[in-house]
């Protein structure tokens, strides 16, 4: 059994039996030559896995330790017979407290601050409507699929929090600029716009163009962000695609991750190392931690992955 894994995915480093070959490769030395004769593959959103990566390889199982998904191509791993999983909730809590964080950080900064729109309540949705509440704002959700239609047009801040889906005519209800110029131009003016969710659930064109106040952490285009768009006075907050970036989210992924091949394979479940045994060094956690991480990344935004790569976990 040969196993290729991102060599940012934390924890799995010698778990494996002694018989496997098991190779930790950075995203951008996992190539269609290196998969070629790999059986398994452990990966983040930086890998598109599709034809290009994948095709003539042995590659039969997939395990993305992240809950989006949109970097894989599901109908070509459907149609060659390569079982494919992602860790939805895995950083559910993480990215919560970046919501949270965030909303108190630009509550001063706003005209209005009573309620907030949540577009997407799913595992991370819940949990920020949950938070929201316990800060007193009014909740409006929103979320199609799962029959939820609350009009969020109104709200001071409006959240997404729904995978990246395209209109490709297998999705009833896509996320492609969800957050477009015609919504944007519904908005209250003082409105904050939040998107922790995946880059490309807001048209990032139109929201500068709108001058709407925003936080971003997930960008269209990454690691090449839009520099206009990080330097603009209206994001208050910018950040490298780190909001789910705590060490309980990044062991639940790897263990969600680790369980799906274990059962992919009928073997032993294997469990990993508490954090508190493990002896890994934690992060930034304190009050205006997320302040920090902007003031980073506005300074620079040509060195988004550099700063995502060194980003130590809170």
């Amino acid at each position: 059994m040969r196993i290729i894994i991102d060599n940012q995915i934390p924890f799995l480093g010698g778990v494996f039996p002694s018989s496997f070959e098991v190779s930790c490769l950075p995203f951008d030395e996992i190539t269609r030559e290196s998969v070629r004769e790999a059986d398994a593959l452990f990966i983040r959103t930086r890998t598109r896995c599709d034809g290009e990566l994948l095709e003539g390889s042995k590659v039969r199982f997939i395990a993305t330790a992240t809950i989006g998904y949109d970097h894989i191509d599901r109908q070509y791993c459907e149609a060659n017979g390569i079982v494919w999983v992602s860790c939805p909730g895995c950083n559910s809590q993480a990215v919560c407290d970046y919501v949270e964080e965030a909303i108190r950080y630009c509550k001063p900064m706003l005209g209005s601050c009573s309620s907030i729109g949540v577009v997407g309540v799913g595992h991370v949705g819940q949990k920020v409507s949950a938070m929201a509440r316990r800060m007193g704002l009014e909740v409006v959700e929103n979320d199609p699929p799962r029959g939820i239609w609350g009009d969020v047009s109104g709200c001071d801040i409006i959240t997404y929090h729904t995978p990246l889906t395209y209109d490709d005519g297998r999705e009833r209800y896509y996320s492609y600029h969800l957050c477009d110029s015609t919504f944007l131009s519904r908005l209250r003016s003082d409105a904050l716009i939040i998107n922790a969710a995946r880059g490309g659930v807001v048209d990032e064109e139109a929201l500068l163009s709108s001058g709407r106040k925003c936080v971003i952490d997930c960008w269209e285009g990454e690691p090449c962000v839009r520099e206009e768009l990080v330097k603009s006075e209206n994001t208050l907050l910018a950040s490298f695609h780190i909001a789910g970036y705590s060490l309980e989210g990044k062991r639940n992924a790897s263990q969600m991750c680790l369980d799906a091949f274990c059962r992919q394979y009928d073997m032993k479940p294997i469990q990993l190392p508490l954090i508190g045994e493990t002896g890994i060094e934690r992060g930034d956690s304190e009050r205006g931690w997320i302040a920090r991480v902007s003031e980073r990344l506005k300074s620079s935004p040509l060195d988004f992955e550099r700063f995502r790569k060194e980003y130590v976990l809170r």
